[in-house]
């Protein structure tokens, strides 16, 4: 399925105005002090928003509560890799691969494997690429992941599945465990980092079946 058509409105930026790439509108933004800018679904409303103030559409926080400010391309680490898990249902025929951030160059690909799950194949790869760095003696690439629950259970070292045993899926169960005998076990100082679909696009490890 292609990628939704995204609209970003610039109120404040090098050239203000709507951009229908992501790309095009980081070229506006790049360098320029305190940028205005949101996306939206469609043109229509793009252009209703573009027409008005930008106070409109951007809630103001208080210094209190102010939250962090969304990433810029720049902010993606140069010395990282990201995975991605892929899942035809759910359960249905799982893969996982790993890539280099910047290159898109495949470090390892896992799959697919019967009866799993999206969740599952996002924690077994991020395991697999903590592993990999472990092994190689690497302390320093970070890793990035879109997927929060990954995040959550490799921080908890337990896969929260709900994933049933059958007999296509024996040989995922046992990935779990050494995934999770792993964990208990080993320590590591990579930097595990939510990658920010909304802002940078699709994860580079991305499949491209959505």
């Amino acid at each position: 399925m292609a990628k939704k058509q995204k609209y970003y409105v610039i109120w404040e930026g090098k050239v203000p105005g709507i951009y229908t790439s992501w790309e095009e509108c980081q070229v506006q933004i790049a360098g320029f002090p305190s940028p205005k800018f949101k996306s939206f679904d469609s043109r229509v409303e793009a252009e209703f928003a573009f027409a008005r103030n930008y106070t409109q559409f951007i809630k103001k926080s208080s210094p209190a509560d102010k939250p962090k400010a969304k990433p810029s391309a720049s902010t993606i680490l140069s010395d990282s890799i990201c995975v991605d898990a892929a899942c035809s249902g759910n359960p249905g025929d799982m893969e996982y691969q790993c890539v280099e951030t910047n290159t898109k160059k495949l470090i390892f690909h896992q799959g697919p494997f019967k009866d799993g799950t999206n969740n599952v194949g996002e924690f077994l790869a991020l395991v697999h690429a903590l592993a990999l760095l472990h092994k190689n003696n690497n302390t320093h690439t970070a890793i990035y992941t879109d997927s929060k629950t990954a995040m959550s259970w490799v921080k908890n070292k337990k896969a929260k599945t709900t994933l049933g045993l059958t007999k296509k899926n024996a040989v995922i169960h046992d990935l779990i465990s050494r995934a999770e005998n792993w964990l208990r076990g080993n320590d590591y100082k990579n930097k595990i980092i939510k990658w920010e679909t909304e802002v940078w696009g699709e994860i580079p490890a991305d499949f491209g079946r959505k």
